[in-house]
């Protein structure tokens, strides 16, 4: 019984703490980022590679803004396998955040983990 109710409270407390890993980017599509371009979407292109220790610090920042602003459009880009798009945004670095308002390119930083600092650039698309 004791296991039971450890177990429901446990579950209670998942569904009502609010996640910051509830929303999660998806993986970059061009024909998704322009179908959201062509609708003025806020758009965060996010390069990151999975051993970057400052991309570790900026995910849980991300999250937690893409949780506070349901509208924010986020495209996950892998540093090391997705070259083509890295090109395409003239990205040079994992760790870099580019900010569009529709088609245009509105803030852009690269190895930024100052939650302040974030959600200003990821505002400018506001």
């Amino acid at each position: 019984m004791l296991s039971t109710f450890r177990t429901a409270l446990f579950i209670s407390i998942l569904l009502l703490t609010p996640s910051v890993a509830a929303q999660a980017g998806q993986p970059f599509d061009l024909k998704a980022f322009q179908q959201a371009q062509s609708t003025g979407k806020t758009i965060l292109i996010d390069v990151a590679a999975p051993w970057c220790p400052t991309c570790r610090q900026q995910k849980p920042i991300v999250q937690e803004i893409e949780h506070e602003r349901p509208s924010l459009v986020v495209y996950e880009v892998d540093f090391d396998t997705s070259k083509d798009v890295l090109k395409r945004f003239r990205v040079q670095y994992q760790s870099t955040l580019v900010v569009f308002k529709g088609a245009t390119e509105v803030g852009r930083s690269t190895g930024e983990t100052d939650p302040a600092r974030l959600r200003a650039l990821i505002a400018k698309g506001f």
